[in-house]
């Protein structure tokens, strides 16, 4: 079976295409990506522009097209913290629905942390034990824990890398005041947050996932996407300290000049890097392994478990 998910992201709309049915590997065939930035595009008064609903709307119906274009059998379309938030929200997605046929769901936070972790779980399976799950997007981060494929813990908190680089910083690069006095409400508001978390234990594995994530851990040393998903990736907490001090007296033209840095992004690196030096350090971690399957993988997999296992016919029968 070929299934579509579209992820509408504070940054991105990011069609993915797999080939995949109940037990399987889910088999990537296709991914397609579009800058919107979508979180940047909200009024003063939190509305989603009329140019970003525009924009929105041409978007998914591309994507629908593709979709079709590829042979999936369904496309699956949820959208998460940007349009979660905007106070038009609900006009936004009534329109999307009207002109594209395409139902966009909007994903609560702790939604994201819940579909993120399983599908950490089932590319660590079980030998995992104890699982702490971390992702930073473009306006949350996510956190999660447990033993089973439902985690025990399950957080979302407004600390994304574009929603941090937009509330915290007024220069490009930031000053060395702003810096310090984030990276201190960074762990202010992730005190609470790590002793809910301390509740369920050491994790025997601790996993981040996300484009944030991926590029602070190339920056430090890790193979490039070109090595596979397989190859194990790693981010250190003093890898990451060291990087911090270098990256933070760069401008984001300079950033995206940095192997693995996509330019769409490369203004709100530093930012990604304070969080998630801040979430290592409020949940005494020294290394987090970078994780191939995150949000996207989480709700494929979740539908395939609602099949009745006989959706094995691949998009040539």
């Amino acid at each position: 079976m070929r299934l579509g998910v579209l992820d509408v992201g504070s940054n991105t709309v990011h069609l993915l295409v797999v080939d995949a049915h109940r037990g399987a590997h889910p088999t990537p065939a296709r991914s397609e990506k579009t800058v919107l930035r979508l979180a940047e595009r909200l009024t003063p008064s939190g509305l989603l522009s009329k140019r970003g609903a525009d924009d929105l709307v041409r978007t998914v119906a591309e994507a629908k097209a593709s979709s079709v274009r590829l042979g999936c059998a369904e496309l699956m379309a949820f959208a998460t913290s940007a349009v979660r938030e905007a106070g038009n929200s609900a006009e936004v997605l009534a329109r999307v629905t009207r002109e594209t046929g395409v139902e966009l769901r909007v994903l609560s936070g702790e939604d994201e942390a819940r579909y993120t972790f399983l599908a950490a779980r089932r590319w660590y399976g079980w030998s995992a034990g104890n699982l702490l799950v971390a992702d930073i997007g473009g306006g949350s981060l996510e956190l999660a824990a447990g033993i089973d494929e439902n985690p025990d813990f399950a957080v979302s908190v407004p600390l994304g890398a574009g929603r941090t680089t937009r509330t915290r910083f007024t220069a490009d690069p930031p000053t060395r005041t702003e810096v310090a006095e984030t990276a201190q409400w960074l762990v202010e508001q992730l005190a609470p947050v790590a002793k809910r978390a301390a509740k369920f234990g050491r994790p025997d594995r601790a996993v981040a996932t996300s484009k944030t994530f991926r590029t602070l851990a190339r920056l430090t040393g890790a193979a490039p996407s070109s090595a596979g998903p397989r190859v194990r990736r790693v981010l250190t907490e003093s890898g990451l300290s060291q990087l911090i001090a270098f990256v933070s007296r760069m401008s984001a033209t300079d950033l995206a000049e940095l192997d693995g840095v996509s330019p769409s992004r490369a203004h709100q690196l530093l930012a990604g890097a304070l969080v998630a030096q801040a979430t290592m350090r409020a949940l005494s971690l020294t290394e987090l392994e970078i994780g191939p399957w995150a949000l996207r993988e989480g709700v494929i997999l979740r539908r395939l478990d609602q099949t009745n296992g006989e959706d094995h016919t691949d998009s040539s029968d």
